[in-house]
């Protein structure tokens, strides 16, 4: 008969200095805060202790209350050129703290941190790339040296000390990792979403018109320009539609979208820009459908979970990450990438009975394979494993 008894809240957690450390890399807390902390949850409540080596900003008492500590690691994403500074105050932190476990998360701390982890003696390793991001899409030799880097960071790194934590089917390849010749990979959907936060709701009523929902940073990869661009189309077609933008725009990124882009856009019929959004599950509640028609090489896009978990059908594009949590025809329509007249059509195609219907199909995907649950369990599995491995030797 199960136990009544409550299970400890982390923050009931004594400190574990006796316990396995694990030391997350990650370039901003607010990135950790709103994708990861759930990872570091269930990580504590296998009784590890928890530490996040990040830039800090606005997120560190959200990581604290979680009982998981806090090393600020000046980091400016901005620059390549200041991977080296990085390496060398990651090396200071690893030494003072000789963790079991290094957990990288996204590109850049895989090569910053599996750098200073090399020189600081660390053995065991989770490289989780959260997709490939900016680099992948860009042109040019400073791009393709990037990707280089990124790719020999990977080999240097494999053995059996090392897990490779993927989101979709296509990253492996493209930074060499196969299991056929050893590595060893573990896949996920995504960070994961709580079931309970983002709740089925049934299709708003009020239709027409089709109120679709944009959610993500504002960054022309991402697709919230070819959004507006197809609304436009489908209006002028005839369609009965509005466009609904969520986001703010990332300044340290050069892709963002200056925002007298944002208010020009959201000046125009039909078209409404929110800026920043704290609660998303209502924006789904009252959205008809979603719309991502990003060319970004994501992961597997945490807005487009959140949809999938609030039942909505999505518009978006036959890109890596998103035609692994989407199929065309099934929990939404999948058009190719930069295709403004395909999203119009597709658009135009979300009939009242098709949206109740792939908005069901949605639901059932986001439990089959994107639940905070099947993540986390997947992911302790991860570290129990390599806290079996008996100190691997390097390769």
């Amino acid at each position: 008969m199960p136990s009544s008894r409550r299970a400890p809240a982390v923050t009931d957690l004594p400190a574990l200095r006796d316990a396995p450390k694990l030391l997350f890399i990650v370039t901003e807390d607010w990135f950790f805060a709103s994708h990861f902390l759930p990872m570091a949850r269930a990580a504590r409540r296998m009784g590890l202790d928890v530490v996040v080596a990040t830039q800090v900003d606005r997120h560190r008492a959200v990581i604290e209350q979680a009982g998981i500590r806090v090393i600020p690691v000046a980091t400016d994403r901005r620059s390549g050129f200041a991977v080296p500074q990085e390496v060398a105050r990651l090396v200071g932190v690893l030494r003072h703290e000789r963790p079991d476990i290094v957990h990288c998360i996204a590109l850049r701390s895989i090569v910053a941190g599996g750098l200073a982890g090399r020189v600081s003696g660390v053995r065991r390793y989770v490289l989780a790339p959260t997709g490939l991001g900016h680099l992948w899409i860009s042109r040019g030799r400073r791009a393709a040296f990037g990707r280089a880097i990124i790719r020999r960071a990977a080999g240097w790194l494999r053995g059996p000390g090392t897990v490779f934590l993927f989101e979709n089917a296509d990253d492996p390849a493209e930074l060499g990792v196969s299991a056929a010749r050893g590595d060893r990979i573990a896949f996920v959907g995504g960070a994961g979403v709580d079931g309970d936060a983002f709740p089925a709701h049934p299709i708003p009523p009020d239709y027409p018109p089709l109120r679709l929902a944009f959610v993500g940073r504002m960054l022309w990869p991402k697709g919230a320009g070819l959004a507006v661009e197809a609304v436009r189309i489908a209006r002028s077609r005839g369609v009965s539609v509005t466009l609904d933008l969520y986001g703010a725009p990332d300044r340290s990124n050069p892709d963002a979208i200056p925002e007298r882009q944002l208010a020009a856009w959201g000046s125009a019929e039909g078209i409404r820009w929110h800026g920043a959004v704290a609660d998303v599950a209502k924006v789904w509640s009252e959205a008809h459908a979603a719309i991502l028609p990003t060319y970004y090489r994501e992961g597997v896009p945490r807005a487009l979970i959140e949809a999938l978990a609030c039942g909505r059908a999505v518009i978006t594009t036959n890109v890596p990450g998103c035609r692994d949590a989407v199929r065309d025809g099934v929990e939404g329509i999948v058009v190719p990438s930069r295709d403004a007249l395909a999203l119009a059509t597709g658009i135009a195609a979300l009939t009242p009975d098709r949206l109740a219907e792939m908005g069901a199909a949605a639901r059932r995907r986001f439990e089959e394979r994107y639940t905070e649950e099947a993540v986390m369990a997947a992911v302790t599995g991860v570290y129990r494993d390599l806290l079996a491995v008996s100190s691997p030797p390097r390769r």
